[in-house]
């Protein structure tokens, strides 16, 4: 326990300690801190004071998390054991030291937060059996729904870092190239997306990456994963339809992308290790495991109309049913010689699965089948896809007995397109 009061339903407490960057409201100083309660832990005014090895305090006292992800996951372990125990009920270090502890702490809801780190890359997988065999259904006929090479290898494409927003960031609906008679190829307009929806996701941030030419192994990338988010990857579906082929995504996905403030660490989720779905027909030996692992995290996507106040959970949904795991991703993504850095991204895609109410399903085009079937809100009102005003908020937790290990929240406010 620690001294900082903290309810079992918070998603803050001892056992999490998430990194992230805020400013004090009305400061515009960025520093690092962990959430720990309703407070944050500014580690800048922590390392002041000397209570942290120099070589990892200078890094904490930095405006993003990046140097400090490239220290290595020895040093990620030494640290989280000082502000574990700094943060004890039962250490009176900060406890009893009244100024120090009114410098460190302030409450969440007196700052604002800021993207965690500096993003350089982000690639987006389709880890989901579940949400690419829906998807190619609708496009192809459910005996060719995996395309031939899906159960071989993680599919993804590059994203957009640029565009990376932190939670609570409104987003604008895009306008883009579509398609607006299917039976005429040539009866192309650029317009606003009109078929717009969030996909229920997870991210990784790197954190050791590993050299140009270099790969990383399924067994060692835990030692380069920093710790999770939630992720919104924002969909114009209309668009998207259009300019697929034969490259993928481009203009349908590069306008927006959520990520929560908070980076929840592999430390933290280590208690919920659990077995990852069987892989059937054998991967190739590179993206097999020793220890074939996933996480147990609940996942939920809850949309918000306004004015009106309207709401509907859309999606429930959790990490544990990816048939792709976190060091696939990495094993694939290096086993070319790609360089992955400190603070470089990497999303899980649409998270669904199995549930006799659908509501396993990431995202709208799945939920509502391709807009066949609406979803009821609490004032009555029905939605296929998104509309200008909607809010969607994720969230994610791992319950433990007794605490809960969380994420906050990914939100994000729908914009009309400009004019």
């Amino acid at each position: 326990m620690s001294f900082v009061p903290c309810e079992s339903s918070c998603c803050f407490p001892l056992q999490n300690l998430p990194y992230g960057v805020f400013s004090r409201r009305g400061s515009g100083e960025k520093k690092i801190g962990v959430a720990i309660g309703s407070h944050i832990l500014d580690l800048s005014v922590i390392s002041k004071a000397g209570l942290l090895p120099k070589s990892i305090g200078r890094t904490l006292e930095k405006e993003t998390l990046n140097d400090f992800m490239a220290l290595g996951r020895l040093r990620w372990l030494e640290t989280r054991g000082v502000l574990m125990k700094l943060l004890s009920e039962d250490v009176p270090t900060l406890r009893d030291n009244n100024p120090l502890r009114e410098a460190a702490l302030i409450q969440q809801s007196d700052a604002e937060m800021h993207l965690p780190a500096t993003i350089g890359d982000y690639t987006d997988f389709y880890l989901s059996r579940e949400h690419a065999t829906n998807c190619g259904t609708m496009l192809r006929g459910p005996q060719n729904a995996l395309s031939p090479n899906w159960l071989s290898l993680p599919v993804a494409y590059h994203g957009r870092s640029s565009s990376i927003v932190v939670s609570g960031t409104p987003v604008r609906r895009p306008r883009g190239q579509v398609l607006t008679d299917a039976r005429d190829t040539m009866s192309v307009a650029l317009k606003p997306c009109s078929i717009l929806d969030f996909e229920l996701e997870m991210a990784a941030f790197v954190g050791t990456g590993n050299q140009l030419g270099e790969s990383i192994t399924t067994d060692e990338a835990d030692n380069s994963i920093f710790g999770l988010v939630l992720l919104n990857d924002w969909s114009a579906r209309d668009i998207q339809k259009w300019e697929m082929a034969p490259l993928g995504p481009f203009n349908s996905k590069n306008w927006a992308s959520s990520i929560s403030p908070w980076i929840v660490t592999l430390e933290a989720l280590k208690p919920f290790r659990c077995p990852a779905p069987a892989q059937d027909p054998p991967v190739l030996s590179y993206l097999q495991a020793q220890d074939r692992h996933s996480y147990d995290i609940h996942l939920e996507a809850e949309l918000v109309a306004e004015p009106s106040g309207g709401r509907a959970t859309v999606t429930q949904s959790n990490l544990k049913h990816l048939y792709w795991t976190l060091p696939q991703m990495f094993a694939h993504h290096t086993v070319g010689g790609c360089n992955l850095r400190p603070g470089d991204m990497l999303g899980t895609g649409t998270i669904s699965c199995n549930r006799d109410d659908r509501q396993g399903l990431g995202c709208l085009l799945e939920r509502t089948w391709n807009g066949s079937q609406s979803i009821a809100l609490s004032d009555g009102q029905h939605r296929t896809y998104l509309c200008d005003g909607d809010t969607v908020i994720l969230r994610g937790y791992c319950q433990g007995d007794g605490f809960r290990v969380g994420f906050g929240e990914c939100s994000g406010k729908v914009l009309p397109a400009v004019a």
